[in-house]
């Protein structure tokens, strides 16, 4: 059996390692290609292409670099002529990869839709198009469900794969003595995120802000972790003069979370991860003036992250486009050890949220749905492309 996964972000390919090694457990000699990044070809995806080398955002980005796009999709196109899968898996990475599942659908190879696009927010309509195209569906959150069934959807929840990744692997004594911090000091997290663009918008402003959190508490010492292939020397030379004490890390991430006191973050993934390691966040989402303008005209929520929008309320503090300032961020950041029971409040919310995100194990039991898709489903691949 051989199984196509396409993944074009950072998170993306989190969740297609979990989705290879559960497979290639369920089913041993499994064979697994595609489009993803490192951890996918490091849990045994043979890639066709990394898509670090496609990692664009906003809109003008994206028309800038159109030809690329529409290369990488003829490319990928090409690539299932070829190896001819029994099924091909989209992960998340919605406007490139529905162009593919078209592509797909028209050479008679099904498709499993893990993290369908977010109909629930914006452009609901697309969950009819999605129906059509996609054989099956499996969401990560509860609250996608609704949109997609009264689409027609073939779609369940089978929980969250964050369960089972997120967690700690040291004591907290161990963490500390590993990050060499100090006796009393106050480990916070700096998160800017994985793309280029989000950290030259949001990480200057977490070191203004920062300044003014150490200037005020002189224990606190802040960690910032360095996503996959970004560069360690652009960020601090950002770093550079503004008299904050700052530790660039690499790995164990979550032991890392595990001792912070809290996190000023740019609202992603990484915030739930750190709900889930019962870390409260400042999370901060801040787009171009053009991608912002459109988007307002688009999403209808509430909420931007994703613990706030599990639990349907403001469990912990967000700030938004013109709300992203250094004394914004300052102001928000600094209640976690100002207002008595404030931080044990925002935990809880956590907690609350977390709740909803099913039982461990999804990453296993959706890769038995892939499985098993592959073998209903069938497949009568067209050479035509």
């Amino acid at each position: 059996m051989k199984i196509m996964l396409s993944a074009g972000e950072a998170s993306g390919d989190l969740h297609g390692e979990s989705l290879a090694r559960a497979m290639q457990k369920l089913q041993p000699g499994v064979e697994l290609v595609g489009f993803g990044g490192p951890k996918m070809a490091g849990a045994g995806v043979r890639l066709c292409a990394d898509m670090r080398e496609y990692s664009i955002m906003g809109v003008w980005e994206v028309i800038k670099n159109l030809r690329r796009i529409f290369g990488l999709l003829k490319k990928l196109q090409e690539f299932m002529a070829e190896e001819k899968p029994d099924l091909l898996v989209l992960i998340d990475y919605p406007d490139f990869n529905w162009r593919l599942a078209a592509k797909a659908k028209a050479m008679g190879i099904p498709v499993f839709s893990y993290i369908p696009p977010s109909a629930w927010a914006w452009r609901k309509g697309r969950a009819k198009k999605c129906a059509a195209l996609a054989d099956e569906l499996a969401a990560i959150f509860p609250f996608e469900l609704p949109v997609y069934q009264a689409a027609g959807a073939n779609i369940s929840f089978q929980g969250n794969p964050l369960l089972d990744t997120v967690k700690s692997s040291m004591s907290t004594g161990e963490a500390r003595n590993y990050f060499q911090v100090s006796q009393k000091g106050e480990p916070v997290l700096l998160l800017p995120g994985s793309r280029k663009q989000e950290i030259e918008m949001l990480f200057p402003v977490m070191l203004e802000a920062a300044a003014l959190l150490q200037a005020e508490r002189h224990s606190l010492e802040f960690f910032v972790p360095i996503a996959a292939g970004i560069d360690q020397y652009m960020l601090e030379k950002m770093a550079a003069g503004r008299g904050v004490n700052l530790c660039f890390t690499h790995d164990r991430t979550y032991d890392l979370m595990n001792i912070c006191s809290f996190a000023i973050a740019t609202s992603g993934t990484v915030v739930l991860e750190a709900a889930i390691m019962g870390l409260p966040c400042v999370s901060l989402y801040r787009m171009a003036p053009l991608n912002y303008a459109i988007g307002r005209l688009l999403v209808k929520i509430d909420h931007f992250t994703l613990p706030n929008i599990l639990a349907g309320r403001s469990v912990q503090p967000e700030l938004l486009q013109d709300q992203v300032t250094a004394q914004g961020v300052f102001q928000a950041a600094r209640r976690f050890y100002r207002e008595p029971g404030y931080r044990e409040q925002v935990v809880s919310g956590l907690q609350e949220a977390v709740g909803r995100l099913g039982e461990p194990g999804a990453a296993e039991r959706v890769a038995g749905r892939i499985l098993a898709a592959a073998k209903e489903y069938g497949r009568v691949v067209s050479n035509e492309i």
